[in-house]
């Protein structure tokens, strides 16, 4: 079995068009072409954490993938990253490992970045205004990054709840490309913004509906738990699209398992980012239209940029022969 360290994986990174990939695996999991698991998970409370094993394969397919990725945010005190992990590929027609990416949860990050890039794409206003940044972690960095591929803007307002952290995002921010300005209050940030990203792990709401501003899009990714939260549930009740990257997955975690707890959204009300890829559903229709998607992380994306990042290793190798 082949073991593949994160510098590796880094250097053949950039020269994969990921895009495309993620968009044809949530295709293959609305079309029912992909056998995913539920979550297997792991909650810690002292100190606060938690893992996800992700797993799966689509059919047809070479590979099969397990993926496990953990988030400790209390590392940061101990000078140690808040997430780690790795990709593990077996070859589907034997069950033979093939591969190990020792990815330290960089290809997770990754990937879920391109997921609200491919969101975007699809459900974000055609004039995007303004860009809103809720959080500062560095998938609030990354998500902004992949943005470029999708929308010309580059104003920014971010909000984060520590003033340091949000100084040192809107410097960095500023080094690549985006005019970005911090906000007080997340007020300041939807009155200006019609593309809204949060990432955070909040576990309470972090907007709520009577400041979302009518035709706005919001990508919610923090809360991929049970426990995490960062929009009130009224925000989806008067969305006129509410998009999961998996329905049944989004029962069990995220915004729209609290919006169904609470009343606020039926399970009917609800359409599959993959529907919205293929065609099969209209998806936005109008700049007038208010639209969320809960991006809970499926393993079809961790299926899709494993095979790419393996294949592509595999590839650069033969040609070194």
């Amino acid at each position: 079995m082949k073991v593949v360290a994160l510098e590796q994986i880094k250097a053949v990174l950039p020269g994969i068009d990921l895009i495309p990939l993620i968009e044809e695996g949530f295709v293959a999991y609305s079309q029912g072409r992909a056998v995913v698991p539920p979550v297997g998970e792991l909650i810690f409370k002292d100190p606060p954490g938690d893992v996800h094993i992700k797993y799966g394969y689509i059919e047809r397919e070479d590979y099969f993938v397990i993926k496990i990725a953990s988030g400790f945010p209390d590392n940061e005190k101990l000078d140690l990253p808040s997430g780690s992990g790795m990709m593990l590929l077996f070859r589907q027609e034997t069950g033979e490992p093939v591969c190990l990416l020792h990815d330290e949860a960089y290809l997770t990050d990754i990937r879920t970045a391109v997921a609200g890039a491919v969101v975007a794409r699809y459900l974000a206003p055609q004039n995007v205004e303004g860009i809103g940044i809720v959080g500062t972690g560095n998938q609030a960095r990354l998500q902004l990054e992949y943005l470029k591929d999708v929308v010309d803007c580059r104003d920014v307002l971010v909000w984060g709840r520590r003033e340091e952290k949000v100084e040192l995002y809107v410097a960095e921010m500023a080094q690549r490309g985006f005019a970005v300005e911090a906000c007080d209050e997340t007020s300041e940030l939807t009155a200006a913004c019609n593309l809204i990203i949060t990432a955070t792990s909040s576990t309470a709401p972090l907007l709520t509906a009577d400041e979302i501003t009518p035709g706005t899009h919001i990508t919610a990714m923090g809360s991929d738990t049970a426990e995490k939260r960062e929009l009130d549930g009224a925000i989806l009740a008067q969305a006129d699209l509410v998009v999961a990257d998996s329905i049944s997955q989004c029962r069990e975690r995220g915004e729209i398992m609290w919006a169904l707890r609470e009343g606020n959204l039926q399970e009917d009300d609800l359409v599959e980012l993959g529907e919205v890829l293929s065609g099969s559903h209209v998806g936005r229709q109008s700049d007038d239209q208010t639209t969320v998607a809960d991006l809970t992380g499926v393993a079809v994306q961790d299926i899709q940029i494993a095979r790419a990042v393996y294949e592509t290793i595999k590839e650069k190798e033969a040609h070194e022969v």
